[in-house]
């Protein structure tokens, strides 16, 4: 095997050992939202006409959990190699820096699917799911998984601690995931916070993700698509410009 693949197929395999924790624990908490929320909200709220709350409530579920662990997988592996003095045996390879890049990105998008597709049928036996735009689905966990992978390495190669990390995901990648429109509709909110929400790229994400579904969402699905792959050209110029310069990895 050359590099780029084995590469990719250690970072695969390093999530998928301890499986329990990285696919299993996520799903647990998916669950855990939708029976709570599910429960409470069912008889109250009603998004689309069509739609019951609880039904609703999934593909939002399903992709805050590829978002979450796309982003824990190239993170923590970064920043668990810098600590531990492995990275080393990464860098000193003859990698091209765009192959670092593609095999830390697609394990993030593996892991992020795998941990989907578990959710999604974890949860579908307890509502009535459409897949009306199933190509639509696919689109939307690849790249929002991507994206946050890119986002991963980010934080991976600034943090110089997990408590950096940590911090990383708490104050940004969590509070941006909440309040993009994973438990109501944007359209349920007072005008500023609409517009607010706007500029949120993961409600671009989780929006068009549930349009698949349902074939409704709050914004035309080829918008949110067009806005996402602009952020994800963003996020990936800035994480190869990372990966170029040496910056933490290098010195």
């Amino acid at each position: 095997m050359s590099g780029f693949p084995t590469l990719l197929y250690k970072e695969v395999l390093r999530f998928w050992k301890v499986g329990t924790q990285t696919i299993g624990a996520p799903v647990l908490t998916a669950a855990l939202f939708l029976f709570i929320f599910g429960h409470v909200m069912q008889a109250r709220v009603r998004i689309y006409d069509t739609v019951p709350y609880a039904a609703f409530l999934v593909p939002g579920l399903v992709m805050m959990s590829v978002l979450q662990n796309a982003f824990a997988n190239s993170s923590s592996s970064l920043i668990q190699s810098k600590i531990t003095g492995n990275i080393i045996f990464v860098l000193l390879p003859p990698l091209a820096y765009w192959e670092f890049f593609a095999a830390y990105v697609l394990a993030a998008v593996v892991r992020g699917m795998v941990v989907g597709v578990a959710v999604l049928l974890v949860t579908l036996p307890f509502v009535d799911m459409e897949f009306r735009q199933p190509l639509w689905i696919v689109a939307f966990a690849f790249s929002g998984s991507a994206v946050l992978g890119a986002l991963g390495m980010i934080a991976g190669i600034w943090a110089e601690k997990i408590d950096q990390v940590a911090s990383f995901q708490n104050f940004l990648i969590m509070p941006l995931t909440f309040l993009s429109g994973v438990f109501y509709s944007i359209h349920s909110l007072p005008a500023v916070w609409q517009g607010l929400s706007r500029f949120n790229p993961f409600f671009y994400m989780i929006d068009g993700f549930r349009y698949g579904f349902f074939g409704v969402s709050d914004i035309p699905p080829l918008r949110s698509l067009a806005v996402v792959a602009a952020f994800l050209g963003l996020v990936s110029a800035l994480t190869l410009w990372v990966l170029r310069s040496g910056y933490k990895l290098r010195h």
